[in-house]
């Protein structure tokens, strides 16, 4: 039983995701970590995969199956690499034996940035293949399992988040906002090739959010300027993120399909 604003319990059947699946990639920490925690007060089935943070995955998935306490988990935690087809793949494989129902929903979270405000001419070739790697080649490959293993008829979700950061197009930046660029066009293609499934794909594009992934490598004078720029005069944080991919998740925004929706606070 979830619990209403007034303290009332609300039965988990009437919850908007009520015991459909999800896959949440990168879900141990950040932006990933508030959409799974999100999605499961909807009433959603969780799959919180991560690539190298076990704890923090699984601290993740005990608070989903807090939500709702039963003999029956409602979150299950999978390790798996998003840049390897065949983790992927087992990552499907996985939630699909464990749920025993087709997943409804693909969110791809996962994704690497290592934005120290470094130019095209001085970026290390290594740092730009990471970032195509894991964030385009992922995000792809997860597009890619979804687009075949979703369920069809109506209800499936791929959402894969992006970057403000296309938009922007800040100096310093270019190997990363080139790795969610090719996100955005791809997100718009698989739309129309879905045609007739019934499953949307749709992305969602974060402005400066407050983890530790973003504040990885920048000085305060850098995270100042982006406080600074933003409309709201703060950074975002996981929740400002999260209810978005969950309106997504729903049946309520079918009409939404081969969108890149910014959720930046008016950054740009």
């Amino acid at each position: 039983m979830a619990t209403s604003i007034s303290g009332t319990p609300i039965p988990i059947s009437s919850l908007p995701l009520h015991d459909r699946v999800a896959i949440i990639t990168g879900a141990s920490r950040g932006i990933g970590r508030a959409i799974a925690l999100h999605l499961a007060s909807l009433g959603a089935k969780l799959v919180i995969n991560y690539t190298s943070n076990k704890v923090q995955a699984d601290l993740v998935t005990a608070e989903i199956n807090s939500f709702f306490p039963g003999n029956t988990p409602r979150a299950l935690t999978v390790q798996a690499d998003v840049s390897d087809p065949s983790q992927v793949k087992s990552l499907f494989d996985i939630a699909e034996q464990f749920f025993n129902s087709q997943p409804y929903i693909l969110v791809n979270s996962a994704g690497v940035s290592n934005d120290k405000g470094i130019s095209v001419a001085d970026t290390p070739v290594e740092e730009f293949d990471e970032y195509f790697s894991v964030n385009t080649r992922g995000a792809f490959l997860c597009a890619k399992e979804a687009a075949n293993r979703l369920k069809r008829g109506g209800g499936g979700r791929i959402i894969l988040l992006s970057s403000s950061i296309v938009a922007s197009l800040r100096p310093g930046c270019a190997a990363y906002a080139a790795s969610k660029a090719a996100i955005d066009a791809m997100v718009k293609i698989l739309a129309k090739e879905l045609k007739g499934t019934g499953i949307t794909a749709n992305c969602v594009s974060p402005g400066p959010i407050a983890t530790d992934m973003y504040f990885a490598g920048k000085t305060e004078e850098m995270v100042q300027r982006a406080i600074d720029e933003c409309p709201h005069g703060r950074l975002g944080q996981g929740q400002d993120v999260a209810p978005v991919v969950g309106f997504l998740a729903t049946d309520a925004s079918e009409w939404v399909n081969g969108q890149v929706i910014p959720v930046n606070g008016g950054y740009i």
